[in-house]
């Protein structure tokens, strides 16, 4: 939930700060942080950028 949340008010956020984010802002973040990213894309609520190794918000059935 904290990701999907950061991730819609940022709307654009690199691996990196995304990681440290769930490291910080809740015990054992860096341990969950895959799973509830994968769900997160599984669910059609976040792209992957590879060229800028970021993930992109686009909501509810907005991923081509």
């Amino acid at each position: 939930m904290l990701l999907l949340k950061r991730l819609k008010d940022k709307r654009l956020a690199d691996y990196s700060s995304l990681f440290a984010y769930a490291r910080k802002a809740v015990s054992g973040g860096d341990v969950l942080f895959l799973p509830s990213l994968n769900f997160l894309f599984l669910l059609g609520l976040v792209v992957y950028h590879p060229k800028t190794d970021s993930f992109e918000y686009v909501g509810l059935n907005e991923a081509v």
